[in-house]
Parts: structure tokens; C-alpha cells; sequence
């Protein structure tokens, strides 16, 4: 028999909401754990499955933060887990669809142990189709929580455990700011650091504005005094993220201060690398080129997503740029800051791409020099208004696509790797090889994986390696003083 829902905690998505965007000032709050919920979760343990981006990454951290403030204690597995929870990725259909059969494998873990609750986070959970189809489909599901609630967890908890009822909140909001949150980080020496939330940019494609919201920048000071105190516990790499992190600040265009200007200021904090996703063409300025430049601590590596090459399909993705302002962009990031290594993200198979706008994409990537790209297939997202554009392709037609670009941005791949052979590169090591213990592998200033032979008491640190050998997916390198 199905749990009841909670209906003092229902609140399904909205995607007519979730479009909207106001010019109203954005609410920041401090999150406090309250006396009821610290110790809800003594002798119980959690999992959390994370699928999807870096931001999900980061949203991870969060929940397993506000978990172990109330008790809980990370699960080995998920036998032993009291609650298990799926955060969620909606980018792309086959990322969804995977969530579905994970979602109906544990349907077997909650016959065994009915006081298991079982959570569905994230993306996904801002969709209105997908919480339509949990609530019908997959009745095992105690929770379905967005993006903008992650904070009260410790309240959807408690009402699921306590009162044994199902809850469903989902905010189809612009958002908020929520600070104070505590994090469990799955790194000792890197570490995730947002510094916005959301997406104003509505690309055809993407479902990313609608479950992230609004464009919002945490303030600079709670951004540079959470990279300080990382600092202070020895942390080695930050990456700072937002869905368009060039947008930084630019919602409070009042005070000018942009991602230039915070890129400036974390760089004084004496933080070993400085990393940033994701970037938008349209809004990389010179300030921010120039930062780069001067910012010693700043790496000299930049994703910059292109998705096709035709100015048709541009439009139509609602991208904001042509071919040639992209491209003038790219030149003028390289002019600035010399040898930096940039890659991209290129969708094939968009609704009306012709063999010609295909051709116009292969041009650019030729052009732009790429040193590696994620390249896609088209996929629908339900509520975008790309999902709704007719679509004569053939799919064997667009998996021919993907593979003569993949031909093309493979070659970039290793041209990247080829230009630091014999060079002396400075590695932050991350780990053993699963295959050989006396191999370590890291990522170069460049973000280059580097292996090379070593002693385990070397991860964390950044070593000097010298390349001898340049794959297309790696380089193999000596260790030196």
C-alpha cells in the first residue's frame, strides 16, 4: 500500500513558472539546523547517487553536509543505507533514462527494509512530467525535492520518518541565495565553490533555466571566505562553478564587481590552481581575458561551448553569437592570454542542421584549434521549446555526423597533448592507476591527465613530471626535482 501524500508539502513543478523572470531582488538566507533535527540521525547512514554536472556535484556535498549535521553516517552500500538519495540530471534523455531503471532496481531494497526512504533530487525533480510519473509508477519513492530546497532536507526527513507520509516539493521558482550551508567534500585537495545559481540565457535545447532558475551571484564576500577557509585546510585546486559563470555579478550591475574583478581577488588568497565552469561566449569580456592573464594561480585552461558552427542553427538554439563573433572572441581570449588550452561542447542533429550547416561546424572546429570537445547527438527535453521542432534527420544520418566531427576533435585532442612533449609540466596528482599502484595519475596546469610512475605519498601534492610520451587522451611522463 502506497504512503499518503503530505499535501502541506506538495508542491509539484511548474515549467510556465519556471520561465519567468523578475526583476525582483534576490532573497538571501542563512540556513540553521534546528534543535528537532541533530539528532534524527543517530545510528542511521545515507548514500547519495549523484549523476550529471559538477553543479550536481556540488548539490551533493550539500546534502551529505546537512546528513551528517543531523546524525547520519555514509552507508557502505546500499543494504545497509536508511536513506538513499538520487540526484539527478535532466541534460540529456538517456541520462534520464537511466535514473528510471535505478529507480526500479531499488524498488527490491525497499520490500526488504520498508523504513528505507528512498529520495528523488535534482534536475529531474524540477520536471513536471517525471514527478507525474513517479507519483503513478514508482509509489516506493518517499521524496521529491528540487534545486532551490535542498535546505530542508532535515524537515522532509523528519515528515517521512515520523509520519510516515510522502513528500513532494518542488519549487518552480527564480530562486533564492541560501548560505551557511554545511559540506561533506569528497576531496581533501579539491574543491567545488559556487559562486551562481541559475540561467537566464533559455538556449533552445536546454532544460537548465527552468529546474536551476534565475541567474543569481552569491556575494563576493561569502565566495572569497569560503575559498579562504579552504585555503586553510590545505586545499591545493578550487573550481569555481555556475551555470554561466561569466555572468557573474551582473545581476548586480549596480556595483560593477564581475568574475574579472572575483577572479582578481581569490587569486591574492594564495589558493595553488584556480578552475571555473561554465562559460558562455556571450558574455566572456576582456576583463575577465585579462584576469586570466595576470592571475598566476588562475589555470590557463577554458571550456568554452560553441554547439554548432551554422549562424542558422545558432539562431535557432538562441545562442546569442554568430560563428564569426565566436570565433573573434576565441582569438582575442588567445591573443591575451598565450598558449591556453580551450575546448568546447557541439551538439549534431539539431532540428533542421542540413549537411551545410553540419559542414559550417567542422569549418569552425578547424578553425578554433580545439583541444577537445563533448560532442552530442540532438536530445529532446520535454518543455523546451526545441522539443517541439520538426525533425527530418535521420538518426543514422546524425550518428554519421557525430562520428566525422569526433574524426576532427580527436585530432585537436591530440595536437593538445603532442605541443607539451619533452616539456617539464607541473601535475596536481590525484590518485593511484586502478591497474598499477606504483603509476600516479593528475591533471596539468593545461588540464592535461598526466601518468607517470611514483610514490602514493605524492597524491595531493603538485609535482614537476617531464612528458616523454603524448597520447590522444594522455600524456606518460617521468617524475622530476
Amino acid at each position: 500500500m502506497s504512503k499518503k501524500i503530505n499535501m502541506d508539502k506538495y508542491f509539484a513543478p511548474d515549467l510556465s513558472q519556471a520561465r519567468k523572470r523578475t526583476k525582483k531582488i534576490i532573497e538571501e538566507v542563512q540556513f540553521n539546523l534546528r534543535d528537532a533535527h541533530q539528532k534524527i540521525g543517530f545510528n542511521k547512514t545515507y548514500l547519495i547517487h549523484t549523476y550529471g554536472c559538477q553543479g550536481n556535484e556540488a548539490d551533493s556535498e550539500t546534502m551529505a553536509g546537512i546528513l551528517e549535521l543531523m546524525g547520519f553516517i555514509k552507508a557502505i552500500s546500499e543494504e545497509e543505507s536508511d536513506i538513499i538519495i538520487m540526484n539527478t540530471c535532466a541534460i540529456r534523455e538517456n541520462a534520464e533514462n537511466r535514473i528510471w531503471g535505478e529507480l526500479g532496481r531499488l524498488k527490491a531494497y525497499k520490500r526488504r527494509n520498508p523504513d528505507l526512504i528512498l529520495a528523488l533530487a535534482g534536475c529531474m525533480a524540477q520536471e513536471e512530467n517525471v514527478v507525474k510519473k513517479v507519483l503513478k509508477t514508482y509509489q516506493h519513492v518517499d521524496l521529491i525535492f528540487g534545486t532551490h530546497n535542498i535546505h530542508k532536507i532535515p524537515e522532509y526527513i523528519e515528515t517521512a520518518m515520523f509520519a510516515k507520509e510522502r513528500v513532494v516539493e518542488v519549487y518552480s521558482t527564480e530562486g533564492e541565495i541560501v548560505e551557511n550551508l554545511p559540506k561533506t567534500r569528497n576531496h581533501k585537495f579539491k574543491a567545488w565553490v559556487n559562486i551562481m545559481f541559475g540561467c537566464d540565457e533559455f538556449c533552445t535545447y536546454c532544460i537548465v533555466p527552468y529546474t536551476r532558475g534565475k541567474e543569481r551571484s552569491r556575494s563576493k564576500e561569502e565566495v572569497i571566505a569560503e575559498v579562504k577557509e579552504l585555503v586553510e585546510l590545505g586545499y591545493k585546486e578550487v573550481t569555481l562553478l555556475g551555470q554561466n559563470v561569466n555572468a557573474y555579478g551582473k545581476d548586480k550591475i549596480e556595483d560593477g564587481y564581475t568574475f574579472g574583478d572575483l577572479l582578481r581577488d581569490i587569486n591574492k588568497l594564495q589558493i595553488d590552481r584556480i578552475r571555473f565552469t561554465t562559460s558562455h561566449p556571450h558574455d566572456l569580456d576582456k576583463k575577465t581575458m585579462e584576469a586570466i592573464r595576470d592571475c598566476e594561480h588562475v589555470m590557463p585552461f577554458f571550456h568554452l561551448p560553441v554547439q554548432s558552427g551554422s549562424n542558422k542553427v545558432l539562431k535557432k538554439m538562441n545562442r546569442h553569437y554568430t560563428k564569426e563573433s565566436y570565433l573573434n572572441v576565441l582569438n582575442q581570449l588567445k591573443e591575451i592570454v598565450p598558449g591556453i588550452s580551450v575546448t568546447t561542447d557541439i551538439i549534431v542533429g539539431f532540428p533542421s542542421e542540413t549537411e551545410e550547416d553540419f559542414l559550417e561546424t567542422l569549418d569552425l572546429v578547424e578553425k578554433a584549434d580545439f583541444e577537445g570537445a563533448f560532442t552530442f547527438v540532438f536530445s529532446k527535453r520535454e518543455g523546451t521549446p526545441a522539443a517541439k521542432y520538426e525533425d527530418l534527420t535521420p538518426e543514422e544520418d546524425k550518428k554519421q555526423r557525430l562520428y566525422r566531427l569526433n574524426e576532427k576533435v580527436n585530432a585537436g585532442y591530440l595536437r593538445g597533448t603532442t605541443r607539451f612533449l619533452n616539456q617539464t609540466v607541473k601535475v596536481l596528482v590525484d590518485g593511484v592507476s586502478k591497474h598499477n599502484d606504483e603509476v600516479l595519475a593528475g591533471y596539468s596546469e593545461h588540464q592535461k591527465l598526466v601518468n607517470f610512475k611514483g610514490d602514493p605519498s605524492l597524491i595531493g601534492q603538485i609535482v614537476n613530471v617531464k612528458i616523454t610520451v603524448a597520447k590522444t587522451w594522455f600524456l606518460l611522463g617521468e617524475l622530476v626535482d
